[in-house]
């Protein structure tokens, strides 16, 4: 049974105490009963307030161990209150606004925080698109001088997949790519496509090798047409919009090229689950996959130099 708050007062009344965050913890991620990360024994011992010990083989483990909460030391209500506010906003939160509203010490500490529930918005083994599917590709980045067609030296280069649904849009995926080339482009297609779907995309050479490899394909030549590219190719066109309308409403354009794809993983999280009829469903959703996936240590995250700050290229 999926339990979540409808709103911000059940919210505030269900996640109050440390105890309470605890245990809607634990009903995530053993919602059969505890399970032993070390033996898989089903009982255990409480040992002080946050930890339980395995009466089979003595693994004390607690709630958070695994998680992306592993080794905090903030305290579960505010990271429950972080998730909340990104899962319950139309558009998400920026790390400058979820360290106003919260109260957070540091720039750092929001930032770190927003990373890690971006890391928690894939669900692994996630069903891939079906039936008729557009794909084509985008750039988020300024102009470039002497540079033609998909070649890019500042720019990202992201390919969109966009399910059809009648004349809507259903589910997306998006991701990063290199190049143009069929390799980058069929590796996404494999990864984001059920083979013997049909796959709508413009002329582009890359895209060839797909009927071979068991997908229908369908050929919309752009040019030379009366209609515009953004008219024959609808959704995918609609959905690069609505992402570069995003990252500059919300971010601000300041989002680093290292960081993109975990952007893009926000933005279809968002998409995708867009339709829900209670925003307190998102962040169900956000908290269950919070709890399935590894920790991810701030120096993992970051590259640069500069501790708890960001690299501003800006998009």
């Amino acid at each position: 049974m999926e339990e979540y708050p409808r709103n911000l007062s059940e919210f505030e009344a269900w996640f109050d105490t440390e105890l309470a965050c605890r245990e809607y913890l634990f009903r995530l991620r053993w919602p059969e009963g505890f399970r032993c990360p070390r033996c898989g024994g089903g009982h255990f011992w409480p040992v002080r307030s946050a930890l339980m010990q395995c009466q089979q083989c003595g693994h004390q483990a607690s709630v958070t161990a695994g998680t992306i909460f592993q080794d905090t030391r903030k305290p579960l209500v505010d990271w429950f209150r972080a998730m909340y506010r990104l899962a319950s906003q139309k558009n998400g939160a920026s790390a400058l606004g979820l360290q106003r509203v919260l109260g957070l010490g540091s720039y750092k500490t929001a930032w770190t925080w927003l990373h890690k529930f971006r890391r928690a918005m894939v669900r692994p083994g996630r069903d891939r698109l079906t039936g008729r599917v557009e794909v084509d590709e985008t750039y988020l980045g300024g102009l470039e001088e002497g540079v033609r067609g998909r070649q890019t030296e500042r720019k990202s280069l992201i390919v969109i997949a966009a399910q059809e649904d009648g004349p809507g849009i259903g589910r997306i995926r998006m991701k990063r790519i290199p190049d143009a080339s069929a390799d980058s482009l069929i590796g996404f297609v494999q990864e984001a496509i059920e083979l013997g779907s049909t796959v709508h995309t413009d002329g582009w050479p890359g895209y060839d090798p797909l009927e071979p490899m068991g997908y229908s394909h369908d050929i919309t030549f752009v040019k030379g047409k009366k209609k515009t590219a953004s008219e024959l190719m609808p959704r995918v066109h609609r959905i690069a919009s609505l992402l570069k309308r995003w990252i500059l409403g919300t971010h601000q354009g300041a989002v680093s090229h290292e960081h993109l794809e975990y952007y893009l993983d926000e933005f279809t999280f968002r998409f995708n689950r867009r339709r829900s009829g209670n925003r307190g469903k998102l962040f169900y959703r956000l908290v269950q996959q919070a709890v399935a996936i590894d920790p991810v240590p701030y120096k993992s995250m970051v590259k640069c130099a500069a501790v708890g700050v960001e690299p501003n290229h800006n998009l």
